[in-house]
């Protein structure tokens, strides 16, 4: 079976692998797994998504996950260089979308610079493939007019988010956050966001979503950090705040009425 023409020996694909679910994935994307010869791949993609590999590909697991030992980028970015130039099909498969927190833009202006081809195959990204699990949108006319997403999680040497100036905003603006790698920085978020964000703000907290062990918790800004460790939830998660929350527990008793019924 000849290759997709967009996927060649000598050149890279920075796949999203989605929220976890394999059936969220892209045509192009199962395309491009396909056809790789070489896969690296990271920690929170879900092993069902590697059925879609050829059998005679050779896959490299390289670990990125919050808060865990992580193999380092410029390791990463060598052996995307390396196979290519060795003149294999490379895919870098990434969990959720590889230009959404995904190093997806370092990684593309490191395969140019060494004049590698290099192309991008976008994937649902899990702040929105979790709220949309529990049956709310992240944008809604009445609630929200717009949503922003943001990580949780600076860079050493990086002072991170303005969590004050962007509750203020979100109030302002009616939007809804949606925070990546927040969990462990949990406690600082909500007192930040407290500054401008009423306390009884609906938030959700999201863990695995998607996947078979998906957890979920609806509660508060003012009870994030209580909820969050009488829940034992941990990463890989993402935490939603906003009234587009607010509709889920009503959606969920709708549900399970209808299955008693």
């Amino acid at each position: 079976m000849p290759l997709p023409s967009e996927f060649l020996p000598g050149t890279v694909a920075l796949v999203g692998a989605g929220p976890g679910d394999p059936e969220l994935l892209t045509l192009k994307a199962v395309k491009a797994i396909g056809a790789a010869t070489v896969l690296l791949v990271d920690d929170l993609v879900g092993e069902g998504v590697l059925a879609h590999a050829s059998p005679h590909a050779r896959i490299v697991h390289v670990g990125k996950r919050g808060g865990c030992k992580s193999t380092p980028q410029a390791f990463i970015e060598k052996l995307m260089v390396m196979a290519a130039r060795e003149g294999e099909v490379v895919v870098r498969l990434k969990g959720g979308d590889p230009f959404i927190f995904g190093r997806g833009g370092e990684e593309v202006e490191h395969l140019r610079a060494a004049g590698i081809e290099v192309q991008v195959v976008n994937g649902i990204t899990a702040g929105l493939a979790g709220l949309t699990s529990l049956g709310a949108p992240l944008t809604h006319r009445e609630h929200a007019h717009g949503v922003v997403f943001v990580t949780g999680h600076a860079k050493p040497g990086d002072s991170g988010t303005d969590w004050q100036a962007l509750a203020a905003t979100a109030r302002d603006a009616k939007l809804t956050l949606v925070i990546y790698m927040g969990v462990s920085s949990a406690a600082q978020i909500q007192q930040d966001l407290l500054t401008g964000l009423p306390a009884g703000t609906p938030l959700a907290v999201i863990q695995h979503a998607t996947l078979p062990q998906q957890r979920h918790a609806l509660t508060t800004l003012g009870a994030l950090r209580a909820t969050i460790e009488r829940e034992g939830l941990g990463s890989p998660a993402v935490i939603v705040v906003g009234d587009v929350v607010s509709g889920i527990a009503a959606v969920q008793a709708d549900e399970a009425f209808a299955r008693t019924a």
